[in-house]
């Protein structure tokens, strides 16, 4: 495995838990219609970050434009999140912007 991925593999882990932690306590919100987009966020978000970490363990030749990808996502749910004042938006909402900087830097 490349060394230099080590960062934006772990940022990608943590925004994983984030946005699953999130998306399960979104569910049971009292009002989940609120809710929708960031619940699929979450999923989009925590589904492109696993793909994200397999690509760079695995180095493949894709890498750099899922990175780009992943931040992007995780970018769009991070601004979802941050328009709820519940904590596990709050904190996924830092963990998705940690992970789409470590992804623009990396593929900087």
């Amino acid at each position: 495995m490349n060394a230099n991925y080590d960062a934006c593999i772990e940022a990608c882990l943590k925004c994983i838990e984030a946005c699953n932690v999130c998306y399960h306590a979104c569910l049971k919100e009292e009002n989940i219609g609120m809710m929708r987009r960031c619940i699929e966020l979450d999923r989009e978000c925590a589904e492109i970050c696993t793909l994200a970490v397999n690509s760079m363990q695995r180095s493949s030749k894709f890498v750099l434009k899922i990175c780009e990808l992943c931040a992007l996502i995780c970018e769009e749910c991070a601004d979802e999140c941050k328009m709820h004042d519940h904590r596990h938006c709050i904190d996924c909402a830092k963990a998705c912007s940690y992970c789409a900087g470590e992804c623009r830097k990396m593929i900087a």
